[in-house]
């Protein structure tokens, strides 16, 4: 059987092998095999819920191993690290347990493919700004956004034990970035102080005693969405008292503190990079694979890889051409997209007809501010103008959107069964994890 290898399970990756093993591997006309360096799938986009422990990744997790049991494919575990492409094999790195100093689990592993689709989402860039890599916490992954949230908790009660001493301190947050990751996390930090005040982890009184500060290189925050968005979420964010820092670049991130071009030094018990992305360097030691400056495989209009007819690349890591001038950006909505046509693609590159050629179409975006509201825009799909919303519309179809990954991977049925488990749970746990 055709040999299709899917490397990386973010939301195109999961949802394109799910797609394939429904449609080709169930009725034997392919074999399809998952890879990952991780063994279970938390939708990226709600990372930010994670690090503020307003979403519980136990509950929210998708088991791959047990996704593939269900969908028909095979589902590996391991990190690529190499390419033979003239004998079309991908090279996996051993795996280790890193809970018993380094023994290894699995060894190191080749895998035969005809068909490669490259998926391995994006990574933090952080544009050679001296110590921010060592100092600021990122929000690539599961393992991070836990980091975070341990950072977070730990800080707020020693703060707390401070106060109840005689102290006084404030925990002092900067966010590098406004765009949606930033803006969502700087929202999400006030629900999880309500939460820690609520059950005695902060401080008990009436005001904020977490000082949030969001920076933006730019002149708005939200760059990538309409001005009228920018301008509302800036209104929703001065609600919440976040400080929101513009035209002001970050020149230098130490342990305390950050520095930025115009002279300021904020001051940060904890400092978060949110600003600006990167496909994973891996892809550009590949053996002969074209990639552009950040690392995102160069690919044309049937994400066909420019050096490789046999090697596909999806999301985040593909730079694809979207109208003249412009690339398909880094969305969730586009690797859903692009997921879908390669599914179709593959059928057709099967039974030897042409695949086409992917065609991105803007829903708009929408972006959520906590519990307060969320904003975002939608295009009417007349003269492709966008419509604005604000409130509760915009938070309903904001959680639409998880749910419709959901049931793109899991199905109608396990989709919805989920759905109940999480309003039960809210009825017999805390809104905020607090260990």
């Amino acid at each position: 059987m055709h040999r299709i290898v899917v490397v990386g399970g973010g939301a195109g990756g999961l949802e394109l092998a799910t797609r394939l093993g429904d449609k080709l591997a169930k009725t034997k006309r392919a074999h399809v095999t998952l890879v990952d360096r991780c063994p279970a799938h938390v939708w990226k986009p709600l990372l930010h819920e994670v690090a503020t422990g307003s979403l519980d990744t136990q509950v929210h997790q998708i088991e791959y191993a047990a996704q593939a049991r269900w969908h028909h494919f095979d589902f590996v575990l391991g990190e690529m690290v190499g390419l033979d492409r003239a004998s079309r094999r991908l090279q996996l790195a051993p795996v280790f347990d890193s809970e018993s100093a380094g023994e290894e689990v699995l060894p190191a592993r080749l895998i035969e493919y005809d068909t490669l689709v490259l998926a391995l989402g994006s990574r933090t860039h952080f544009f050679g700004v001296p110590g921010a890599q060592a100092n600021a916490i990122t929000l690539d992954t599961v393992e991070q956004a836990e980091r975070l949230r341990r950072r977070l908790l730990q800080t707020c009660v020693r703060n707390q034990a401070h106060r109840t001493a005689g102290g006084r301190e404030t925990v002092n947050v900067a966010i590098i970035g406004g765009g949606a990751t930033g803006v969502e996390l700087a929202a999400e930090l006030r629900r999880m102080e309500a939460g820690f005040r609520q059950f005695g982890l902060h401080a008990s009184g009436r005001g904020s005693d977490i000082r949030v500060t969001l920076i933006e290189a730019g002149s708005r925050i939200l760059p990538a969405l309409p001005a009228t968005v920018s301008t509302t979420a800036s209104g929703l964010l001065a609600k919440l008292g976040i400080d929101v820092s513009l035209s002001d670049r970050v020149i230098e991130v130490g342990p305390h503190e950050v520095k930025t071009l115009s002279g300021r030094a904020i001051p940060a018990d904890i400092t978060i990079w949110a600003a600006g992305i990167k496909a994973p360097d891996c892809l550009a030691s590949l053996d002969g694979i074209s990639v552009n400056r950040i690392n995102q495989v160069n690919v044309s209009r049937a994400l066909q890889s420019e050096t490789d007819p046999n090697v596909f690349a999806l999301g985040d890591c593909a730079s694809c051409s979207w109208t003249e001038g412009r690339m398909v950006p880094p969305r969730a909505q586009a690797a859903h997209q692009q997921a879908m046509f390669l599914a179709k693609a593959f059928r057709a590159r099967i039974e030897g007809r042409p695949i086409g050629q992917f065609t991105y179409a803007d829903h708009g975006s929408l972006v959520s501010l906590g519990s307060e509201s969320a904003v975002g825009s939608l295009m009417s799909g007349i003269a492709g103008k966008s419509i604005f919303l604000e409130g509760l519309v915009a938070q309903l179809m904001y959680a639409a959107l998880y749910r419709k990954h959901l049931a793109a991977v899991s199905g109608m049925r396990r989709a919805l069964a989920n759905l109940v488990a999480q309003a039960l749970r809210r009825v017999t746990a805390p809104r905020v994890k607090l260990h």
